[in-house]
């Protein structure tokens, strides 16, 4: 009996803890999602700057980034990679300089996750 009591709390123990691990694919603050999405959006593509209305509010830092951003002129399909356009953007974005839904850092390269 005490044997499958202390397994019990055991495992408690772990949901509990294990609660707060980084998963796999997720930035360390946990805002981008598997198939490097936020909100919904990829995270890639081709990308407009906008005062209004936008997708996600964009930050950018020089440390601690939930994304790393390479910008290219071409083929943008990879997580990170990401194609300034003035028409038919994949995502609208607005510069902030606090609160925002996500925190990028340009690069040259290995864009993604950090």
């Amino acid at each position: 009996m005490i044997t499958s009591l202390r397994w019990v709390v055991l495992a408690i123990l772990v949901v509990l803890l294990g609660a707060g691990l980084p998963r796999p694919g997720v930035a360390a603050g946990g805002k981008v999602g598997p198939g490097c999405t936020l909100k919904g959006h990829k995270l890639y593509g081709k990308v407009r700057i906008v005062t209004a209305f936008p997708d996600l509010k964009v930050q950018i830092v020089t440390a601690f980034p939930d994304l790393k951003v390479q910008v290219v002129d071409a083929f943008p399909d990879k997580c990170g990679l990401w194609k300034m356009v003035d028409a038919f953007p994949d995502l609208k974005i607005q510069m902030v300089d606090a609160f925002p839904d996500l925190k990028i850092q340009y690069v040259n390269a290995f864009p993604g996750l950090p």
